[in-house]
């Protein structure tokens, strides 16, 4: 389930529309307020991906999020914000705080869409998460005692679906420096990409 909170009609109408073109389920909400109200009827174990305005009347979106951390929500609810040029540094303050993604107006739509997908099948993903490592072969054991501590931090996001962005703001280093990383940790795993490495070692991502 999409969860968009944009007080902006225009733009509310548009990002529904944009979701429902990619066949998927969406609720809309034009404030921060009735988010909240709608997710105590929400099933906690449904995947779910909210698009978060930053900037709206009453509740602002930082709020919104902040109230999703303290009742436990987000995660696994993937929390993707919509930000303008001004509020970027506050974004990727959310970022460090647990937040999935953020985009900047104007952006991308199928972008935009693909992260929101990504941040729904993530959320499905920590809700049906269990405990592998001790199921993990003696090849796999071996393979991720060959990354770096580095190596394996990086990993750890990949796995929880960061993006290049998302990671080099939380780990403190570049992106370009992260693109390394995940060729030396695609490489020493044997996998040919994100996908490959989520189907071996999804469980294996530290909390």
């Amino acid at each position: 389930m999409i969860h968009i909170v944009e007080d902006d009609d225009v733009v509310r109408d548009a990002l529904v529309w944009l979701c429902r073109s990619r066949a998927l389920t969406v609720r809309a909400f034009a404030d921060g307020r009735a988010f909240l109200a709608a997710l105590d009827d929400v099933d906690r174990a449904q995947a779910t991906c909210v698009l978060l305005d930053v900037r709206m009347p009453g509740l602002s979106g930082v709020e919104v999020f902040d109230q999703m951390l303290a009742r436990g929500l987000a995660p696994p609810a993937s929390v993707i914000f919509l930000t303008g040029h001004g509020d970027i540094p506050m974004a990727v303050e959310m970022v460090k705080k647990g937040a999935f993604d953020f985009f900047e107006k104007p952006f991308s739509d199928n972008e935009l869409v693909d992260r929101l997908v990504e941040g729904e099948l993530q959320s499905e993903t920590l809700l049906s998460a269990r405990p592998r490592d001790a199921e993990a072969t003696d090849e796999e054991r071996a393979a991720l005692d060959a990354l770096s501590k580095r190596e394996r931090q990086v990993m750890d996001q990949i796995l929880l679906g960061k993006s290049n962005k998302v990671i080099a703001i939380n780990l403190g280093i570049s992106a370009r420096t992260v693109e390394a990383h995940r060729a030396r940790i695609f490489r020493k795993l044997g996998v040919d990409g994100a996908v490959a490495l989520a189907r071996r070692f999804s469980s294996t991502a530290s909390p």
